[in-house]
Order: C-alpha cells, then sequence, then structure tokens
C-alpha cells in the first residue's frame, strides 16, 4: 500500500512540476475587431519584458519569470493594459487610442519630378566602438528636408557590424528582427508616433557595413521641422524566420546577489565619431518609463563609446527630393 502511495504521490509531483514548467501562449488582438496585433510590447515592470510575435503571439512561463506578479502590455495606438499573471486569459484585447497617433501633413507631390539625393551613413567594422543592441533599445536620429526641398524617403541606410572578421571567434548565423518606427520632431526630441506605419524587417550574419532597407512604396514624407526615425530590436528570429521566443537576460552571480543582465543582439550597431553636430537618441523600453535620452555623459559618463566621441549612429538614408 506505502508503495502505491508513493508511486501515485511521484506522479502527481512529475505533472505539476511539467505544468509549471510549460509556458503558456497568449494572443493579443484589437478589442473592436478581433484582429492580432503584431509585435505588441509585453513588460514585465522590472525592467524586464519581452515582444509578441506577428500574429500577435507570446509565450509566458510563471516557473521562468517567478517574480513577476503583473505584464504590462501595449501597442502604437492602443491604451496600455495591465494583466495579472495568475490569472492570465487566452486572448488580452486592447482598445484603441486613435489620438495617440498623430495625423501626418504632407505638403510634398506625390507625382512629379525629383532628383535621388543621399545623406551617407557611416560605418566600420570595430566592435569595440559599436553598439550592443539589446531587445529593449530602441535608437533614433532626426532627419530634415533635404536642403529645406520637399523630400520623400525612399531608403533607409542602417549601418551594421555583423563581425565577419571574428566568425573564426565562434561567430555563427543568426537573424534578427527589427524595427523601424517614425516619431515627431518636438523641440528637437523624438515625439509622439507619427501616423506612418513601422516597419519590420530583419538582418542576418550575411549583411555587412550597411544595410539598405527600401522604403519606396510607403511614401513617407519628411515634415517642414523634420522627423525622427528610430531603430528597434524585437530579438532574434527563429527557422521559420518569425520572432523567437527566447530568454531576454542572463542571470550573472554577483557580491551584491544575482542580477539581471539584458541579452544582448546581434549585428553591433557601429557608433561613430565624425559626426560633432549630431544627436542620437536612446531608450530602454522596459525601463525610466520609456524615455528618451541624449546619448552623452548625462546617459552613461562610464560608457567607453560616450568617452572616447562614439556618440553617435550614422544612420542614412536616400531621398526623392522635389522641386519647391
Amino acid at each position: 500500500m506505502k508503495q502505491i502511495f508513493i508511486k501515485y504521490s511521484l506522479q502527481f509531483l512529475m505533472l505539476l512540476f511539467v505544468n509549471l514548467t510549460i509556458a503558456q501562449t497568449i494572443s493579443i488582438a484589437d478589442s473592436l475587431n478581433q484582429e492580432p496585433i503584431p509585435y505588441a510590447t509585453v513588460s514585465f515592470g522590472n525592467g524586464l519584458g519581452n515582444f509578441a510575435d506577428e500574429e500577435g503571439k507570446f509565450s509566458f512561463s510563471k516557473e521562468k519569470y517567478s517574480d513577476v506578479d503583473t505584464l504590462f502590455i501595449s501597442a502604437m495606438g492602443y491604451a496600455e493594459k495591465a494583466v495579472l499573471t495568475t490569472s492570465l486569459p487566452e486572448t488580452i484585447l486592447l482598445k484603441p487610442e486613435v489620438s495617440q497617433l498623430s495625423e501626418v501633413v504632407v505638403s510634398a507631390p506625390k507625382n512629379g519630378k525629383f532628383k535621388l539625393r543621399k545623406r551617407k551613413p557611416i560605418s566600420h567594422t570595430d566592435i569595440f566602438t559599436s553598439w550592443l543592441p539589446t531587445v529593449e533599445s530602441e535608437v533614433a536620429i532626426l532627419f530634415k528636408r533635404y536642403e529645406g526641398k520637399p523630400s520623400q524617403i525612399s531608403k533607409i541606410l542602417l549601418p551594421i557590424n555583423a563581425e565577419s572578421k571574428y566568425k573564426s571567434k565562434g561567430k555563427g548565423k543568426f537573424a534578427t528582427i527589427f524595427r523601424i518606427n517614425f516619431y515627431e520632431n518636438q523641440k528637437g526630441l523624438p515625439g509622439d508616433p507619427t501616423g506612418y506605419e513601422n516597419v519590420v524587417f530583419s538582418i542576418n550574419e550575411k549583411e555587412d557595413k550597411v544595410f539598405e532597407l527600401d522604403l519606396s512604396s510607403k511614401t513617407i514624407y519628411i515634415p517642414e521641422n523634420g522627423i525622427f526615425i528610430s531603430l528597434q530590436v524585437l530579438g532574434y528570429a527563429n527557422s521559420k524566420g518569425k520572432l523567437a521566443q527566447t530568454k531576454q537576460y542572463r542571470e550573472i552571480k554577483t557580491a551584491r546577489g544575482v542580477q539581471k543582465i539584458s541579452t544582448s543582439f546581434r549585428p553591433l550597431l557601429p557608433f561613430t565619431n565624425q559626426l560633432v553636430s549630431q544627436k542620437t537618441y536612446v531608450r530602454r523600453i522596459f525601463l525610466n518609463n520609456k524615455k528618451w535620452q541624449i546619448f552623452d555623459k548625462s546617459y552613461n559618463e562610464k560608457s567607453k563609446l560616450i568617452q572616447t566621441g562614439h556618440r553617435n549612429y550614422g544612420m542614412g538614408a536616400e531621398f526623392k527630393v522635389y522641386e519647391n
């Protein structure tokens, strides 16, 4: 009788362990039409977080994140929603907030003669003067109209460092999913999102130095006071090219206890010391209330990039420039 009791007790404990370790898959959708919301932000409220995939789905394991009691779900154009991890539903519905999206005033002609002009990107292969992107990082640069004339952005030219020179040291294949976002220029700072749709794409180890993102079909015109373009890391892609649900931090044992360090993603972003007058803004969307900060000593005076003058990301662009 005792052996039977022990047998069933072990089976129960094994089932309990399996249930605890299985991650729950949750969908995020629009409350009005139940359409999935791709790449919604899932913040854990303690400086950590993740993104839903292109189908609006993400996984959460209570065992993996035992210290997380609330998830904060947000997406551009929707009201943020807090959900307790003890009672996670299969689907989380977000309410649209149309007022969050600013109207884009276009004064450039959609048809007519134009000339292609370019703002050259600045790239390099030095990993020691490159930014280590994390899943929470976003880098924004201000773009103004080319010589003050009506300008459409046809391409974004993204400096990248795929570490091709260091592959012999264990660097292998990867594919990282990024998102381009567009923000108003509010007194020299990235402000509210514009009405332009964000652009999601991936970069792999085959790309190096400069990645060209074609936006010619998006009809993105630069307002009179300029537009901020940001590059945001969403995470690695899986074998099917979709956003992988991976652990976004490493646990490091220190004298002060276990510290959670955000996982960095490749490719690296080469920062430059050649753009003295340009200002680069960065933010970590799971920290500091999503506040944008200029990348200088006020952001982190101990940063080696800042100490060596590598304070700017040399993002470039190609423009269709129309005559006034």
